[in-house]
């Protein structure tokens, strides 16, 4: 019996390989837990699309008929666990994602436990399933050999802690990026809603910096164009410049404002 082909870009993950080779990536945010507008999203182009559990309603269950719809895409579906927990991510990984973006490292110890939920032993600490999805339930020759090497683990800076430890998160073995939470560190640092505050892009900058002082590659959410942007000067080579709830958001409301009025 023929072994049938390995899944849509697992082997390998184009989205890692483009990362480290320092390409310019632009993504979007996928929020409204929907496998329609997550498809319509795959069919823009963008070349990555995070789907999100932290601030979003979404857990395993309906990331899969999402994934589903991204599979004829070229944009590399990313998740976003609501937390650090290997737990969750084994989950996630057993579903099928190989691209993950992790909440709240304050610490290389943080960054070293979200990439040890990514491997399997003795590199890691991954639970075993011999039968799940990520494997196409049994029919991947050579998964548990090659699958390691293919997942590639973004960790997001967002307060005060993870400012400082920037230089040494990014430095841990198997983190492939670093992506900054602008909302969050703005707040961490006394200025909640506003990330174009001095001090706030000051934070910013300093953590771009300890970022490529490593080596590895600089992210952020810029759903404002100038402030997209401005990033991509800095050197940020995977920016967010948008989301699927800000969009429907924001055309269903110009779209009212049109027929405001009398008449």
């Amino acid at each position: 019996m023929p072994t049938p082909a390995a899944p849509y870009r697992t082997f390998p993950n184009s989205f890692r390989q483009r990362l480290l080779a320092g390409e310019t990536l632009i993504g979007c945010w996928c929020s409204l837990a929907n496998p329609i507008t997550t498809e319509v999203l795959g069919i823009a182009g963008f070349d990555w699309l995070l789907l999100d559990a932290e601030h979003s309603p979404n857990d395993v269950t309906t990331f899969i008929p999402q994934l589903m719809a991204l599979k004829d895409s070229a944009s590399a579906p990313i998740a976003r666990p609501a937390s650090n927990n290997a737990v969750e991510i084994k989950r996630l990984l057993d579903a099928g994602f190989y691209n993950f973006l992790i909440p709240m490292v304050e610490s290389a110890d943080d960054a070293r436990r979200a990439v040890e939920a990514t491997r399997y032993p003795p590199k890691g600490v991954r639970g075993v399933s011999v039968l799940q999805r990520s494997n196409r339930f049994g029919t991947v020759a050579g998964y548990f050999e090659g699958i390691d090497e293919q997942i590639c683990v973004l960790v997001q800076i967002e307060s005060r802690k993870g400012i400082a430890a920037a230089a040494d998160i990014s430095a841990v073995e198997g983190v492939d990026g670093v992506f900054v939470g602008p909302s969050d560190l703005s707040a961490a640092l006394g200025h909640l809603n506003n990330p174009n505050h001095p001090a706030a892009q000051a934070a910013i900058g300093a953590v771009f910096d300890a970022v490529k002082s490593v080596g590895k590659s600089i992210g952020i959410l810029a759903p404002i164009e100038a402030d997209a942007r401005r990033y991509l000067a800095m050197g940020a080579r995977f920016v967010a410049v948008g989301s699927d709830l800000g969009v429907l958001r924001n055309g269903t409301q110009a779209l009212r404002d049109r027929f405001a009025g009398p008449g």
